[in-house]
C-alpha cells in the first residue's frame, strides 16, 4: 500500500485513505462550530489541510459521523461485556479475601488464639482494680473500657461471634454508662469482616486510646500487668493505650468522669499546648467615617476682615470617639487576608454599633425578654432555622429540599430592579442602595428552590445580602438575596453536609460532613481552601471563632476540636461529652467556647490552655441550640425537652478565674442551681434556633408538635 500524505502528497489517493481524510475534515468543521480557533489552526497546520478543504463539508456529514462513531462505540462496549469475567471476578475475590484474613489476622496477633486466657486476664485484671485503695480506684477503672473492647476484637476476629457477645454481657455492668450505646452498636457485629468497616474499631485502631493518671497510680498498675499471667493484657497495652501522667494526687471520680466518654479517651497535654490567639481584631475607626474632610484653613490675620468670627470645630460623636484597645490575645491584623469593607460595609457596621448603644445591660436581676416564632403547619417538616444578625429576616430549611425566608419586620423582602431601570439611576445618591430596589416586588416571604435533598442548615453573610445552605444531596448553595437565586454550588463534599457557617468578618465560611471533614471556602472560590481531618467519626457541627482565625467542630466522635484557618491545624482537643456533639458557641470576648450535645449536658471550655471550665446539667433532653448575649454575660440554650435555660456566664467565668484549676485536675461539677437563672418552658415546642438581637431581646424558633 502507499502511504501518502493526507492532504495528498501523490496524485492518487488511496480507497483506505479517503474516508480518514473525510473524517479530520468533519473533526475540524465540528472545532469551527464550537469557535475552538487556536485548536484549528494546530489542526490544520499538523494534518496539512487549509481551510477551503472545510467547504466541501456540510452538517449532514458531521452528524453522519458522530452517528457511526456511537455506533461503534456501543458494539465494542457490547463485545465486552460478552467476554468471559469469571476469572478476574475470581482473581479480584481471592485478593480482597487474602486481604481481609491479613487484617484480621492483626486483630488476633497470635495463631494459638485462647479466648478463655484473655477473658480469666480481664477478670484477674477487674478484680485488681476493685480491690485497689479509693485513692486511685477510679483512675484505675479508666482501663477497663479500652481492653474490654480490644479483647472483644480479637475474639470476634477469630470467628467466636457468641462467645464475643457473652463476654460483653458479662462485664458491661462493670462500666460507666455513658460506653454502653458503644458497647450496644459493637454487639451488632454478625461477623468478623464487619470490624474492618466499624467507626469505632477505626477510631482505636487508628489512634491509641489516652488515659490521665497519676504516676501512683499508673506505676501500681505497671506492678500487675508485669505478672506472667497478664502477658496477654500487657500486648494489648503497649499496642492500644497511652498513659499521660502527671505527678500529684490522684483524681476522684467526678473529675476522672468529666473528660471520659470519648472514642479515643482523654485529650493528650500536647494536643492543647499550641498558643491561641483568642482575642477579637480592633474594630473599624469609625470616626475617619462619619467626620467630614477637614476644610483649607484660612489666615486669621486677614486684613480685610479682622472682626470675622472663628469657625467652631465640629463636635465628635462621644460613642465614636471611644478607641478600641490593643488585645494582647488577639491575632495580627493580616494574619488571615480578610476582606476591606467598603464604605456601605461600614456604614451597615456604624448602624449596628448605634443600635447596640441601646442594648439592655443583662445580669440576674435583670433578665432578657424572650420572643418566640412557632413554625406551624410544616407538614415538610423543619429541619434548621437562622435569624439574621440585624433581627429582619428569618429562614427556615425544611425536609423537602426548600429554604424559606419570612420578614421579621413590616418592611417586605424587596428585589433588584430590571437592568434598564439601575442604569438611570444616580451612583452618587447616598440612598443607592434603597433605590436599587423595586417597591412592586415586595413580598413578606420568599422561597428558594434547588437542592436535591434535606436541608441541614442556613447562615446570613454579615452584610445580609446573601445566603448560604447546606443538604443531604452534599452541596452548598450561595444564594442572592436581592436577585433571590442561586449564585454559586460548591461541591467538595462527597456525602450530606451537616452545617455550615459564614466567617464573622464575611468572605469565608466553613462546612462539616458526613465524611469526617470539615471544609475552609471562601465565597469567590468553587473549590475549598482547607480541608480539617482528625475527627474519628462524622462532624455535626461547625461554628467560627469572634476574630475569623480559628473554627470548632463537634463530632459524633463525642469531641471539640479548634482549628487554625492559617494552617489547618488541630490546635485544641476537648473531651467530655458522652453523646454526639450538636451545637457550639463562642463567648463574646473570644476566649470561651459552649458546647452542647446528645448527652443534655452544657459544656464550657477555656481556648487559652483547651481545659474544661465546668459542666452544666439541667436539660432533659438534646440540646439542640446555644447562643451568648451580645454583652457576654449570659449563655441561653434550649433542646428537645420544650425548655429554654439562661445562665449566669459572667458569675460562671468570675469564679473560674477566681479559683484557677490545672489541667490535669477539674473543677468538682457544680449544683445545677448555681449559675442557673431561669427556666422558660414552651409548652409543646422543641427549640431549633436562638438569637440575641443588639439590644439584647432573645428570639426563639421552634416546632409546633401536636
Amino acid at each position: 500500500m502507499e502511504i501518502t500524505n493526507i492532504n495528498g502528497g501523490n496524485d492518487t489517493e488511496t480507497p483506505s485513505q479517503t474516508p480518514d481524510k473525510r473524517e479530520l475534515l468533519c473533526l475540524l468543521k465540528l472545532i469551527r462550530k464550537y469557535q475552538l480557533k487556536g485548536t484549528e489552526e494546530l489542526l490544520c497546520q499538523e494534518a496539512n489541510v487549509s481551510s477551503a478543504d472545510l467547504a466541501g463539508i456540510c452538517e449532514e456529514d458531521v452528524k453522519l459521523l458522530l452517528s457511526d462513531a456511537l455506533a461503534q462505540a456501543s458494539e465494542a462496549d457490547e463485545q465486552l461485556n460478552k467476554k468471559p469475567i469469571a476469572a478476574q471476578s475470581a482473581k479480584s475475590l481471592a485478593v480482597t479475601e487474602a486481604n481481609t484474613a491479613e487484617a484480621l489476622a492483626k486483630f488476633i496477633g497470635d495463631d494459638a488464639f485462647d479466648a478463655q486466657q484473655y477473658e480469666q486476664a480481664y477478670d484477674e485484671l477487674r478484680t485488681f482494680v476493685e480491690e485497689s485503695l479509693d485513692i486511685y480506684k477510679h483512675e484505675l477503672s479508666m482501663v477497663l473500657y479500652p481492653i474490654l473492647v480490644q479483647i472483644y476484637f480479637k475474639i470476634i476476629a477469630s470467628g467466636q461471634i457468641e462467645k464475643a457477645r457473652g463476654f460483653i454481657e458479662k462485664y458491661k455492668s462493670n462500666l460507666d454508662g455513658y460506653y454502653i450505646e458503644g458497647l450496644f452498636n459493637l454487639l451488632l457485629i454478625s461477623k468478623p469482616e464487619e470490624l474492618l468497616d466499624n467507626d469505632l474499631v477505626t477510631a482505636m485502631e487508628t489512634d491509641k486510646f489516652v488515659i490521665r493518671m497519676s504516676r501512683d497510680a499508673h506505676s501500681l498498675f505497671k506492678r500487675h500487668i508485669q505478672d506472667r499471667r497478664q502477658e496477654v493484657v500487657a500486648d494489648i497495652v503497649s499496642k492500644y493505650l497511652h498513659f499521660d501522667t502527671y505527678e500529684g494526687m490522684a483524681r476522684n471520680k467526678l473529675q476522672c468522669v468529666a473528660t471520659a466518654g470519648s472514642h479515643i479517651g482523654d485529650a493528650k497535654r500536647q494536643d492543647n499546648k499550641v498558643r491561641v490567639y483568642y482575642g477579637l481584631l480592633k474594630e473599624v475607626d469609625f470616626q475617619t467615617l462619619t467626620t467630614p474632610a477637614p476644610a483649607p484653613e484660612e489666615e486669621d490675620d486677614d486684613p480685610d476682615a479682622p472682626d470675622r468670627p472663628k469657625k467652631k470645630k465640629p463636635k465628635k460623636d462621644p460613642l465614636l470617639s471611644k478607641k478600641s484597645k490593643s488585645d494582647p490575645n488577639a491575632p495580627a491584623i493580616d494574619r488571615i487576608p480578610l476582606p476591606e469593607l467598603k464604605d456601605a460595609d461600614k456604614l451597615l457596621k456604624l448602624k449596628a454599633l448605634r443600635e447596640a448603644s441601646k442594648r439592655l445591660p443583662l445580669n440576674k436581676d435583670q433578665l432578657p425578654s424572650a420572643v418566640f416564632y412557632t413554625v406551624l403547619n410544616s407538614m415538610q417538616g423543619v429541619t434548621c432555622a437562622e435569624i439574621s444578625d440585624d433581627s429582619t429576616m428569618l429562614a427556615c430549611g425544611f425536609s423537602d429540599s426548600t429554604v424559606r425566608i419570612w420578614s421579621l419586620t413590616p418592611a417586605k423582602l424587596r428585589a433588584l430592579k430590571e437592568a434598564d431601570a439601575l442604569r438611570e439611576l444616580d451612583k452618587e445618591s447616598a440612598d443607592i442602595n434603597a433605590r436599587m430596589l423595586d417597591e412592586r416586588s415586595g413580598e413578606m416571604t420568599r422561597t428558594f428552590m434547588g437542592h436535591t435533598g434535606p436541608v441541614y442548615r442556613c447562615a446570613f453573610a454579615p452584610e445580609m445580602n446573601l445566603l448560604l445552605s447546606c443538604s443531604e444531596d452534599s452541596t452548598i448553595r450561595l444564594w442572592s438575596l436581592l436577585t433571590w437565586s442561586c449564585v454559586v454550588t460548591y461541591r467538595g463534599h462527597v456525602f450530606p453536609i451537616w452545617d455550615v457557617r459564614f466567617a464573622p468578618h464575611g468572605y469565608y465560611f466553613v462546612s462539616c460532613s458526613y465524611d469526617k471533614t470539615a471544609r475552609l471556602w471562601s465565597t469567590d472560590s468553587n473549590q475549598s481552601i482547607r480541608v480539617f481531618v482528625g475527627h474519628l467519626s462524622d462532624v455535626d457541627c461547625v461554628q467560627f471563632h469572634p476574630n475569623s482565625n480559628y473554627i470548632a467542630t463537634g463530632s459524633s466522635d463525642r469531641t471539640v476540636r479548634l482549628w487554625d484557618a492559617l494552617n489547618g491545624q488541630s490546635v485544641r482537643l476537648m473531651t467530655g461529652h458522652k453523646g454526639t456533639v450538636n451545637t457550639l458557641a463562642f463567648s463574646t470576648c473570644g476566649r470561651y467556647l459552649a458546647s452542647g450535645s446528645v448527652d443534655h449536658n452544657i459544656i464550657v471550655w477555656d481556648l487559652s490552655n483547651g481545659s474544661l471550665v465546668t459542666t452544666l446539667l439541667r436539660h432533659t433532653s438534646t440540646v439542640t441550640t446555644i447562643t451568648f448575649s451580645r454583652d457576654g454575660t449570659l449563655l441561653a440554650a434550649a433542646g428537645l425537652d420544650n425548655n429554654l435555660t439562661l445562665w449566669d456566664f459572667h458569675r460562671l467565668t468570675e469564679d473560674y478565674l477566681r479559683n484557677h484549676i490545672t489541667v490535669s485536675h477539674h473543677q468538682d461539677e457544680n449544683d445545677e442551681d448555681v449559675y442557673l437563672l431561669r427556666t422558660f418552658p414552651s409548652k409543646n415546642s422543641p427549640f431549633v434556633a436562638l438569637h440575641f438581637t443588639r439590644r439584647n431581646l432573645l428570639m426563639c424558633v421552634g416546632l409546633f408538635k401536636s
